[in-house]
């Protein structure tokens, strides 16, 4: 008995780290998996049954194949073709939308949204429309297309994965599909019907600074009287309100500018705050206006915006720019910080950061490629709206994509095998590097994956499965198996937008199997329910990446999601109670 509430206590302690953000949640799951080890709750090889299953190689793999496509951007010309002139907006959508859904079911859906942000917001910006109108339906749409292979989403090999781990067979390739198909038809018609609708205008973080600095940005020139001065011993640093946020010398940023920069005589310095402190800078020795009175557009040197979104593992969560020393460790300098629809104000190096914040970073032009595979930012845009270029090794990534598709599909090779296959071939045709193979797989989720299968055998050794089906069955049991099964789903959507999906999947896979075991239903088709459930994440912009990943560039606001997100959730809740029952019965 002591095991069923040490086991809870151990859940919920995770759920409260998951949704507080204390840490990772690839070191959550790796605490709660050595606990429940140490308290002898499962063997060893229960614990570490998550390191030896395929689910989180055949991730890992799919990582690789996912960064040769966002490489080669071989989705941009596609879509840049597609989107037409601008001129009906549901056109536009179906354009967009369609080859996004259908790639998303053979392909990582959050590279394919990273690699098409700048190719839809630089669409947006020629045709003026509000990148809002189409972000969050593009993130939407990745959701539906990974409900229909097994491969769609990490989410589903995960599940499939369990199966295979509780001696069942594995997800067929397409048996998601009886579901998820019919899922996506429905949803892609009512995302195309009620986006034009619903979703407002909101302008992105670039354009909200672009519009602010014509108040509170000034470029100054440095005089003789500071000339060989640091910008310490200059007292340039640390103004009220007031920052340095760049330097430009002969054409060239100087970057990061730190207490230790030393000036040089004819150096601009720019510097941003309240228009009534900026208005005080002309009155400091040594500094005077630039030769225009007019503020200088910085795109003009070196200097390049960058758009980049804080995730759930990002270092920088719950840190200042100011105790994370941004300047010095990214070599860029952050102008402003969106959240919830809007710039923060003040000190921004006093704020703390929270998933979602989107920085507006003035560094140089290789930020991007830096950071591009970190975990510290969840995706980072070029805000001058440049599109990644198409490479003719897109064809390549074209074929091997292809080549594991119909191998995994007709039962040629596991998906294992055709999976690192595929990334292999990548590595091996120079499409990517094997430094940038290694980089493309996130460690954290392919952790957290392996880690979580430990946790899951202590839900099931424990009885807490057993009691948790129980009570729902219980509860339920009047409404019918089809009532029970609703309320698997809903507690699994529930669960995915307070947690990650993958998390929310492995804790709630033993609960549907014992649920259908008291029910006399067959587990497959509650289990599909839960990787349903897990995977179309449409109510908040922290359940799934691609929805944190649009929150800040579309300038959305938390309430923006469930607006369009709520008729896609009760459409899945009822295209599931209607077939999975049918197409597995018990």
């Amino acid at each position: 008995m002591w095991e069923l509430w040490f086991v809870s206590a151990v859940v919920v302690g995770v759920l409260i780290l998951l949704v507080r953000e204390v840490t990772s949640p690839a070191a959550t799951m790796v605490a709660a998996m050595v606990v429940v080890l140490v308290a002898g709750v499962v063997t060893p090889a229960e614990a570490l049954s998550g390191f030896s299953n395929p689910a989180p190689v055949t991730v890992a793999a799919l990582y690789v194949l996912a960064r040769g496509v966002e490489k080669t951007g071989a989705l941009v010309p596609v879509v840049h073709r597609l989107l037409g002139a601008g001129r009906n907006m549901r056109r536009s959508l179906v354009r967009l939308l369609a080859p996004v859904t259908i790639s998303s079911a053979f392909l990582n859906n959050t590279p394919i949204v990273a690699m098409l942000l700048p190719t839809v917001r630089a669409w947006c910006d020629e045709h003026d429309l509000a990148p809002s109108r189409f972000l969050m339906p593009l993130s939407f749409a990745a959701l539906l297309g990974g409900t229909i292979t097994v491969i769609g989403t990490s989410t589903n090999i995960v599940v499939s994965g369990l199966l295979e781990e509780s001696g069942r067979q594995p997800l067929g390739f397409f048996e998601l599909a009886t579901v998820g198909l019919p899922i996506t038809l429905g949803a892609f018609a009512l995302l195309i019907l009620l986006a034009p609708i619903v979703l407002p205008d909101r302008r992105s973080i670039r354009q909200e600074v672009d519009d602010e600095q014509r108040h509170f940005v000034m470029d100054m020139r440095v005089g003789p009287e500071l000339d060989g001065s640091t910008v310490g011993e200059a007292d340039l640093r640390h103004m009220s309100s007031v920052f340095l946020a760049s330097l430009v010398r002969d054409g060239e940023l100087v970057a990061p500018v730190t207490p230790e920069t030393v000036l040089h005589e004819r150096d601009r310095v720019r510097f941003v705050g309240r228009v009534d402190d900026i208005d005080t800078l002309p009155r400091i020795p040594g500094l005077s206006r630039t030769a225009d009175d007019h503020i200088e557009d910085l795109d003009t040197t070196d200097a390049r915006y960058f758009e980049a979104v804080i995730g759930m593992d990002s270092p920088l969560l719950g840190r200042t720019l100011k105790k994370a020393d941004f300047r010095s460790t990214y070599q860029g300098v952050v102008m402003g910080i969106h959240r919830s629809g809007h710039l923060m104000e003040g000190k921004l190096g006093t704020v703390p950061l929270h998933v979602g914040d989107t920085l507006l970073v003035l560094a140089d032009p290789d930020f991007h490629e830096r950071w591009r595979d970190r975990r510290d930012f969840l995706v980072i845009a070029d805000s001058a709206h440049t599109p990644p270029a198409t490479s003719r090794q897109a064809a390549i990534v074209g074929v091997v994509t292809l080549a594991i598709i119909v191998a995994a599909s007709t039962g040629l090779l596991p998906i294992l095998q055709a999976s690192l296959l595929g990334g292999m071939a990548l590595v091996l045709t120079r499409v990517i590097s094997p430094s940038e193979a290694r980089d493309a797989v996130d460690l954290d989720v392919v952790v957290l994956i392996a880690s979580a299968f430990g946790l899951a055998a202590a839900v099931q050794n424990s009885g807490l499965a057993d009691l948790v089906a129980g009570g729902m069955v219980g509860m339920l049991d009047g409404f019918g198996s089809r009532g029970v099964l609703i309320g698997l789903l809903v507690a699994t959507i529930a669960l995915t937008g307070l947690v990650t999906n993958n998390a929310a999947a492995l804790l709630m896979f033993p609960i549907a199997v014992e649920t259908a075991g008291q029910l006399g239903q067959d587990p497959r088709g509650f289990v599909v329910a839960v990787a349903i459930g897990a995977s179309v994440d449409f109510l908040t912009p922290i359940g799934y990446q691609t929805n944190t990943m649009v929150y800040g560039p579309g300038g959305y606001r938390f309430s923006d999601y469930p607006r369009l997100g709520s008729p896609l959730t009760l459409l899945v809740i009822l295209m599931v109670a209607l077939i999975v029952p049918t197409a597995w019965p018990g």
